[in-house]
């Protein structure tokens, strides 16, 4: 039986004379995956990771210093980047997708446009383009986010849509899936680690490589998938690349918020093996 998030075991890899904490399950071409902002190995959704194995080997791992990793969070995206690209030259893999969420998703763009011959497709979900962006954070992402310990109303508000009711209840069943397994006390939950994310941000919003300007010639296909009503990253800020970066791809979801792909995991992991396949 292929193994799948629940029943597969966290290992660890040597990167950089570190221990690097990632687990790897499911069958068929490697996807890489990048954390959200205080996101770890088992802050994902089971199903809606089990849903992408059946057809594709998953790769989590937690960025050094967080999580069951070893070393120093840094706040140098290009570094956390590096890690796991690293981490699949380590497992033996030379050309892999690379899928990263939020705060991840900032981090899979640095991977792909500094690993070009090894990513072979992207997948963005809930994220922002690098560079500068018009639209900002909502201020009730930060009253809710940089709590010490969110919980489930936190995380309604923060991932799902609260006006709708079909989207919380979706957050209670995402809660109950992704709890099963979860130790929220390897949750980053300290000013210091906040930091590092947002130095980290700051470093894309820059943008001293000009990876939006790489969109334009870019032949990489990249999935973007985001939510009408993301209060961290909000979906606008993509519609300039649209018509600048030819091998884009954009699906927004209706009555969703930043963690859409916790809300519909089937539906996301469904588009997600369409891009992938073809």
């Amino acid at each position: 039986m292929n193994s799948s998030f629940s029943n597969s075991e966290n290992q660890l890899a040597v990167i950089n004379n570190r221990n690097i904490a990632y687990r790897s399950f499911g069958q068929g071409s490697p996807i890489l995956f990048y954390n959200r902002f205080r996101g770890i190995l088992d802050t994902w959704d089971p199903l809606f990771l089990d849903s992408l194995s059946f057809e594709h080997t998953i790769i989590l791992f937690d960025y050094p210093g967080l999580g069951d990793s070893e070393g120093e969070f840094s706040s140098d995206i290009t570094e956390m980047a590096a890690v796991g690209i690293q981490l699949m030259k380590h497992l033996g893999y030379t050309q892999f997708s690379v899928a990263g969420w939020s705060y991840g998703g900032l981090v899979a763009q640095a991977a792909l446009f500094l690993n070009k011959a090894a990513v072979q497709k992207t997948i963005l979900i809930g994220t922002n383009p690098p560079g500068i962006n018009e639209v900002s954070f909502d201020p009730t992402f930060f009253e809710r986010a940089l709590k010490p310990e969110n919980d489930l109303d936190d995380e309604t508000v923060i991932f799902f849509e609260p006006t709708s009711e079909l989207s919380r209840a979706a957050a209670k069943a995402s809660s109950e899936r992704i709890s099963k397994r979860l130790d929220r006390s390897k949750i980053p939950s300290t000013p210091d680690k906040f930091q590092h994310y947002f130095e980290g941000s700051a470093m894309m919003k820059k943008d001293e490589h000009d990876f939006r300007g790489q969109y334009k010639t870019l032949d990489i296909p990249v999935l973007v998938i985001s939510s009408d009503h993301d209060i961290s990253f909000a979906v606008e800020n993509w519609f300039p690349l649209l018509r600048n970066a030819p091998s884009m791809q954009h699906i927004i979801i209706n009555d969703s918020g930043h963690g859409l792909q916790h809300q519909h995991p089937e539906l996301i992991a469904g588009y997600i093996n369409l891009f992938l396949a073809h």
